[in-house]
């Protein structure tokens, strides 16, 4: 069982990878593409979460943080006023008027 240790909590952290933060929770993720990232992207009103799904090698979150705010703005349908967070989650302010 003990060489089985490892193995299991591997899997049980990569299955936890793409999961919603408190406030998103329960709303489904649109699957959306933008340059070569790929994100889950969940809106709440005013906000926006993406969670990045794909490899990438040693991603920089400037690149990233336009290519999720590019991806929140398609899903939402607002302008993105700013994205926070880093390369692999990063919530937006949305402007819905």
């Amino acid at each position: 069982m003990k060489p089985l240790l490892p193995l299991l909590i591997s899997l049980a952290m990569l299955s936890a990878c793409n999961t919603a933060g408190p406030h998103f929770r329960g709303l489904p993720a649109t699957r959306i593409t933008v340059e070569g990232s790929t994100f889950d992207v969940r809106v709440r009103g005013e906000l926006a979460e993406v969670i990045r799904i794909n490899a990438e090698y040693a991603p920089r979150f400037g690149p990233i943080q336009r290519r999720a705010g590019i991806a929140m703005a398609q899903v939402s349908g607002c302008t993105v006023k700013d994205v926070r967070g880093d390369q692999a989650q990063a919530t937006g302010i949305l402007d819905c008027d």
